[in-house]
């Protein structure tokens, strides 16, 4: 098996069950012959840099996985031919891949989620802290 990451951009116009069928067939691809979906993340929907198929947005999907070329070669034929798939890209991220690289790097997506949510925190509570010192030096400006 081999490690790709492919990025696809649905139309907006989709409602979420049809954007769930559309990854599901994706996933159903990907999945067959053995192959294992390390990350999905549904981006959402975007503004487009510049149009494509005369839209301005678009819902953007990543899937990180490992899986054969064929596999690779036949979902994109099928996001050529659906309607709702506006654009993708996929990249080869490792020519060999087993199950310990694929379980190290689902660890490594997971410590990336949760190092992102906790600097998201920290962010939060330091906005917070900010805008208290900001009120307590109007207030005293005030007096």
């Amino acid at each position: 098996m081999r490690r790709y990451e492919t990025i696809y951009i649905l139309r907006p116009t989709l409602s979420e069950d049809e954007v769930t069928a559309v990854i599901d067939n994706a996933n159903t691809i990907i999945t067959s012959d053995g192959g294992q979906i390390i990350s999905l993340d549904k981006w959402g929907l975007k503004t487009l840099a510049y149009l494509i198929k005369k839209e301005t947005q678009g819902y953007y999907v990543y899937c990180d996985y490992a899986t054969e070329p064929a596999n690779v070669t036949e979902m994109e034929r099928k996001f050529r031919i659906d309607e709702s798939v506006m654009k993708y890209m996929t990249v080869k991220l490792a020519d060999s891949i087993d199950d310990e690289g694929i379980t190290a790097a689902r660890g490594e997506y997971e410590a990336a989620v949760i190092a992102a949510a906790e600097a998201e925190e920290a962010g939060k509570e330091e906005t917070e802290q900010t805008e208290t010192k900001a009120k307590a030096t109007e207030t005293e400006a005030a007096e």
